[in-house]
Formats: C-alpha cells, sequence, structure tokens
C-alpha cells in the first residue's frame, strides 16, 4: 500500500491561493514521513472566513517562499505517485489552478478521494467530512491544519483498505468501486464512482385480441 496523502489551506475563496499545504508518504501501509509548508500565495489577501477555518494569517506567510520557490522541494512528493486527499477535487483544484498562475507544468499523477472511499466504505455516517469519519475511526487530529489532515487522510485510506481487504491503493479503489483520476501535462480527469449495472426489466408485449 504506497500513496501520498496531501492537504492543502488556501488564503481566500480563489483556488490559487494556497497558504499551507501538508504532505504524509505512506509505503507498505505505513506512514513513513510528514512534511509541510507555509507558503505566501501570489496575492497576500486573507479572507477573514478562511482564518478563521486554519487559523493562518496574512503575518504568518509575508516571509515565507511562494510556490515556485518550493516546487524543486514539492513536486517529487507529486511527480508520478498516487494521491489522496480528503474531498480531493478542492485540493487538486488548487494544485491545478496555483501551478497555471505561474505558468507551471502539470505534474502527472493518479489520484483519488477519501471522501469517495468513505461514502462506501462507511455508507451509515451521517456525513463524510473529514472530521466525522475520523471519529468513527477514533482518529485523533487537529482539524484544518494541513499536516493533521493529510496524516488523517493517510489514516482513513489505510482503514478502509484494512475493511476491504486491499493490500495496494489501485486494489482499494477498485474494491470500493471507484475509478481513480488523473492529472497530466494536459489536463485533468477526476475520480469516478462506478455505476452498479441494473437490468432493466423487459416491456410486455400487449395480448393481441382475437
Amino acid at each position: 500500500m504506497n500513496f501520498v496523502a496531501i492537504d492543502f489551506e488556501t488564503a481566500n475563496e480563489r483556488r490559487c491561493s494556497p497558504c499551507a499545504l501538508g504532505v504524509a508518504v505512506v509505503q507498505n501501509g505505513e506512514i513513513t514521513e510528514k512534511k509541510s509548508w507555509l507558503i505566501r500565495p501570489k496575492e497576500l489577501y486573507f479572507n477573514p472566513f478562511n482564518v478563521q477555518i486554519h487559523g493562518i494569517t496574512q503575518q504568518d506567510v509575508t516571509n515565507e517562499p511562494e510556490l515556485p520557490d518550493l516546487w524543486q522541494a514539492i513536486s517529487p512528493y507529486l511527480e508520478g505517485r498516487f494521491i489522496l486527499a480528503h474531498n480531493a477535487s478542492f485540493d487538486m483544484s488548487v494544485l491545478r489552478h496555483t501551478l497555471a498562475a505561474y505558468h507551471l507544468p502539470f505534474p502527472g499523477l493518479s489520484y483519488c478521494c477519501t471522501c469517495m472511499f468513505a461514502k462506501s466504505a462507511w455508507p451509515e455516517l451521517p456525513n463524510f467530512r473529514l472530521d466525522v469519519v475520523s471519529r468513527r475511526l477514533d482518529i485523533q487530529f487537529a482539524h484544518h491544519d494541513a499536516l493533521e489532515d493529510a496524516v488523517a487522510c493517510a489514516k482513513v485510506a489505510l482503514h478502509a483498505a484494512e475493511k476491504a481487504g486491499a493490500a495496494t491503493i489501485s486494489g482499494l479503489s477498485s474494491a470500493l468501486g471507484i475509478v481513480p483520476g488523473k492529472l497530466t501535462a494536459d489536463g485533468y480527469k477526476p475520480p469516478q464512482a462506478k455505476r452498479p449495472k441494473t437490468k432493466r426489466p423487459k416491456a410486455k408485449r400487449p395480448k393481441l385480441a382475437l
């Protein structure tokens, strides 16, 4: 079971405003590395709503590097890897929009969403937010801290793999009926849940009156 779990926090409502990134590397089913960065967004504007969520302020990142200055350190965690995020549509959108804003090429990677995993593995939950899923699995973490969220995401995937009896991340995706997404230099394809095939009942032909 090898993958990398990530989590972005953003400074404002724009997807190209990352202010923090957390990474948790899983190798052979164990979390082997944790890494996080504070990031100065291209536009140094912090929406009070976002600050209320994650607690990161403009002062915290004023002297931090922007993404292009960190990209050499960050990209090896993404290029050619299988990436997981909770609500991956958000995190991958942040990545794509930020790289586009700086005219940086997209890394090639496969990705999936642990929120989708949770919906398949624990459908009885009232909702599938990371804090709710983590509480169900007794995962302790500080929500909306980028590194803590990435680690919690990784642990959710490992719990799902144990429940499904899957030995690989692609095997887990298949067992839960999810087709992984792709990010390439030319674009992206989001992960999708497979819809179960249902047989349509044959229409009964009306009997002809003789």
